[in-house]
């Protein structure tokens, strides 16, 4: 069963793309162009689910993004 997630992307002080996916703690990498961001995002999400796989963990729903002024 293929499934989707959401991919925060932000670009650090070094133009390199950083990804995120908030449902996977600490799943996230990063590249110099979108397209090579997005497949490594794929390969370490691939990774993530078959590393947590039989741990029982509980799946979070991605809600939004806010943002605050402070």
């Amino acid at each position: 069963m293929k499934r989707e997630f959401t991919v925060i992307i932000e670009r650090d002080e070094d133009g390199y793309f950083v990804g995120t996916v908030p449902e996977l703690k600490g799943c996230h990498t990063q590249a110099k162009s979108l397209d090579e961001l997005m497949e490594r995002m794929k390969e370490a999400t691939l990774l993530y689910l078959e590393a947590e796989a039989g741990l029982g963990e509980g799946e979070l729903q991605f809600i939004g993004v806010q943002r605050i002024a402070v």
